[in-house]
């Protein structure tokens, strides 16, 4: 308990802690020593998590676990158990801290109940009574109180439970084990293969040399068999553990019982199981068991070597990030700048921080002083390097190349870009995780198949042929061969590269699914404003009714837009006011207008009360406060005259109404992004039905979706109802991806596939199964592409990997397959399996 600064009889205060009613909790964070990589994470959380009532979450890159656990429980149960993974935990200070503050109130609590029991205590005794028998529930609420009942025990909820899976240890499986037994199995199967080497009890030698390789060298085999037999589960190479001591065992009882233990005796490989030898001759198999046991452990270290996934390199680049930063702040007394350095987690919204040549940019800014080029990394989604001056974002984790920058500070901490990416590839890993634990145990059902099925061979090879050691060949084959790692990587692997693959390139996909759904996408949905375009608008013509001015039609509509952040609504309030600062429209509209109780109605249409000049029934001009909308038309029923004709002529038409009359259409026009042609192409090429939702009347859209080759257009859909157009494609039979910005989460919600774009400073919406860092069109085709490829390369490998197994089964069986023969195509499935899917990196 020292290492946790508490005080002796700790233990006893620990479990006065649950003594309240319904169960008290408390919050630890514990730095860790020693997490190697973003698999062991899982391995520390569920080992956390394994300790009845704990939930725990764990920070690869920080190497923190958040813990939130019952007050009985210790936290050096905590640590004993963080130890048995390997990893050292100390508590932060801050959680010394709270513990103990909460041990001196439970201190004190005790203190103030004993203090109240003595004097309710003294007064049953002055009045002479006894207390009378406990009622169950007192009896039960002592309980409680004593720490035998909790009321109150968190569990995780079953979804969220950790799948029991079990995998060769792969702390066991090091480069010394693998070097060791290949040096012991060498003279081991040159004695067995070559018969002229053999000498006088050679075969005692190679029992010998064997024993360690057997018992040592494949002894993480044998603890994952051991601990599958334990829990009812098997693990993935129990077989070839099974094989492997199998052999060994065969090999000691023909040595003990047959002529093979003999002085002279000697033999020569056997590969077809209808040439060997009868049971009394003897047959060896201890090339078997030595040669399985390195080609495991030579294919488990190479596969794992080649694993370093995404979260293990950012973690690298976060570790190497400064700890402090120099900031600029005024000086109380002076009021002059000066720089100071600070601690990284001072920083605040505001301040403004150097960054000098060669270190990592601490939060997401705005540049303000100097240009540099910077290499974005991860969060540059796919750009290697990018140039940065005067005005430019910056975010958390690019690396400055050039000369200083004077940023100033936007975002922190977890609110960066780089935190929610964070967030977002460490949710995919650990969706990808349970989905590769399910695709692992899936797969280990294939082992208790194997062992019945060798077992089977067995039996009737003895029946038939009469031989026990073509009957053992066969059997020993049949369970070499068997691969179950091959089924168990042949998809979580692909799909982990290509989740990890589409984040390099700027595309943060939720999980596997996501890819997979891609695959199956028959509609691509845009909405026009935020993907397509070009995002800023600007003002086209203004057309107005006979006798209406038409800059005042342009300051109400300015007026009523100004509080909006959509791009229509800044198009009008910047024209709004590059005219009323040139001065246009003279004296008649006014330099500033009132605009009170301002809404927007569920059609998407501004709504509000604007002071303006009306001419009264002398001709007069008169400000007065009338009713005025700005509104959308979704079609020419709702217009007449010259604004119908202007509403379909030109760009999206916005109409400005007051006193129930349309009194002016505004055209705003946006320019089509660089690439929307092409990407809206290379969409069409891939079979894909491209469609564009708009509120713009038909003409209007139909003219912009021409112009970038769309095949059809929902046009006139106000903004409450685009969600519903978008189920009505998907009720016809398709598969929908809906490409849109923020203005339309609920058609990204609602769609099979949603696909958030122009948000890249803010992730975490929770309506999006992909989020584009990019703002190209490009990224869209490319991330369909990427989707297609990987999952055909996971289809083909489940396909290779059944074919595998089956094929070598039935090689087995027949005895055309020579154990050691089998071990090497097992390993080979595997390794090509590994191979085909790294292969998703260079797509």
């Amino acid at each position: 308990m020292a290492g946790l600064g508490a005080r002796n009889g700790d233990e006893s205060l620990q479990l006065r802690l649950a003594r309240r009613s319904g169960g008290g909790w408390t919050s630890f964070a514990l730095e860790l020593e020693g997490v190697k990589s973003a698999v062991h994470v899982t391995e520390i959380q569920r080992a956390l998590n394994d300790i009845e009532g704990v939930r725990a979450s764990v920070i690869y890159p920080t190497s923190t676990a958040w813990v939130t656990v019952p007050d009985d429980v210790n936290p050096e149960e905590l640590i004993r158990r963080l130890s048995e993974v390997g990893v050292k935990a100390y508590l932060t200070r801050s959680s010394l801290r709270r513990r103990a503050e909460r041990l001196e109130i439970a201190n004190r609590r005790k203190r103030l109940a004993q203090h109240r029991h003595s004097r309710s205590g003294l007064s049953i005794r002055g009045l002479g009574r006894r207390p009378g028998p406990r009622t169950p529930r007192e009896v039960d609420q002592d309980s409680r109180d004593k720490g035998r009942l909790r009321s109150d025990v968190r569990t995780l909820p079953r979804e969220a439970e950790p799948t029991d899976v079990l995998f060769t240890a792969r702390a066991l499986l090091t480069p010394l084990r693998f070097i060791v037994s290949l040096a012991l199995t060498i003279p081991v199967l040159v004695m067995n293969y070559y018969r002229e080497l053999q000498f006088d009890y050679w075969q005692w030698v190679c029992l010998a040399l064997a024993t360690p390789v057997v018992l040592w060298g494949a002894w993480p085999f044998h603890r994952a068999m051991v601990a599958g037999l334990r829990r009812g589960m098997s693990a993935l190479d129990a077989a070839s553990s099974v094989a492997i001591i199998s052999a060994y065992l065969w090999s000691i009882m023909m040595l003990s019982f047959t002529k093979a233990g003999d002085v002279g005796w000697t033999s020569s490989p056997e590969w077809l199981a209808v040439n060997h030898s009868i049971f009394s001759s003897g047959e060896l198999f201890l090339d078997v068991a030595c040669g399985s046991t390195v080609l495991l452990l030579a294919g488990r270290l190479a596969t794992r070597s080649g694993r370093n996934s995404l979260l293990d390199e950012e973690g690298q680049n976060i570790e190497s990030a400064v700890s402090e930063v120099t900031v600029v702040r005024k000086n109380m007394r002076s009021g002059k700048p000066v720089k100071k350095a600070i601690p990284l987690q001072e920083i605040r919204v505001g301040d403004d921080i150097i960054v000098p040549t060669g270190e990592v940019i601490p939060s997401d800014g705005r540049v303000i002083g100097g240009a540099s080029t910077i290499v974005p990394g991860l969060i540059g989604g796919g750009r290697e390097t990018l140039d940065v001056k005067v005005n430019s974002d910056v975010y958390a984790g690019g690396m400055n190349l050039g000369g200083p920058l004077k940023i100033r500070v936007q975002r922190t901490g977890s609110r960066t870009r780089l935190a929610s990416m964070h967030r977002w590839i460490a949710e995919a890993s650990q969706y990808q995780n349970r989905s590769a634990q399910l695709a692992t145990r899936s797969a280990s059902l294939l082992v208790p198949w194997a062992l019945s099925l060798a077992t089977l061979d067995f039996f009737l090879w003895w029946l038939i042929s009469g031989n026990l050691n073509a009957a053992f060949a066969t059997g020993l084959a049949m369970l070499a061969c068997v691969g179950p790692v091959a089924l168990a990587l042949s998809t979580p692997i692909a799909m982990r590269l290509g989740i990890e693959t589409s984040a390099r390139r700027g595309v943060l996909m939720r999980n596997a699914e996501t890819m997979r759904q891609l695959d199956e996408v028959t509609t691509v949905i845009f909405n026009r404003v935020g993907t397509l375009a070009k995002g800023e608008m600007a003002l086209e013509t203004i057309t107005t009714e006979m006798g209406e001015n038409p800059e005042l039609v342009l300051r109400v509509a300015g007026a009523l837009a100004m509080e909006s952040d959509h791009p229509v609504s800044k198009a009008l309030v910047r024209a709004a006011r590059e005219a009323r600062d040139s001065g246009a429209g003279g004296d008649e509209v006014p330099h500033w207008i009132e605009v009170n109780h301002v809404r927007i109605t569920d059609g998407g249409n501004f709504s509000g009360q604007v002071e303006i000049p009306i001419p009264d029934s002398d001709g007069n001009l008169e400000m007065r406060t009338v009713d005025a909308v700005l509104w959308r038309p979704r079609d020419l029923s709702e217009l007449d005259g010259r604004l119908a004709t202007a509403s379909v002529a030109g760009g999206t038409p916005l109409v400005v109404s007051w006193k129930g009359k349309a009194r002016g259409v505004i055209t705003l026009y946006d320019k089509v992004k660089d690439d929307a042609i092409d990407a809206v192409a290379e969409l069409e090429n891939l079979g894909l039905e491209t469609m564009m939702l708009t509120r713009d009347t038909y003409p209007v859209a139909r003219r912009f979706a021409d112009n970038l080759g769309i095949s059809k257009v929902l046009a006139g859909i106000a903004p409450g109802k685009k969600d519903i157009a978008v189920r009505s494609v998907h009720a016809r039979g398709e598969t929908v991806a809906m490409v849109g910005d923020t203005s339309v989460l609920g058609c990204l919600r609602v769609a099979d596939i949603g696909v958030l774009m122009g948000s890249a400073d803010d992730l975490d919406h929770d309506e999006a199964d992909v989020v584009l860092l990019r703002d190209d069109v490009e990224t869209v085709p490319e991330m369909i592409v990427l989707s297609r490829r990987v999952s055909a390369l996971a289809d083909r490998n489940i396909i290779l990997a059944w074919t595998y197994n089956g094929i070598a089964m039935a090689a087995a069986a027949a005895g055309v397959l020579h154990p050691m023969a089998a071990t090497v195509l097992m390993i080979a499935s595997s390794l090509i399996i590994e191979y085909r899917s790294q292969r998703v990196r260079k797509f």
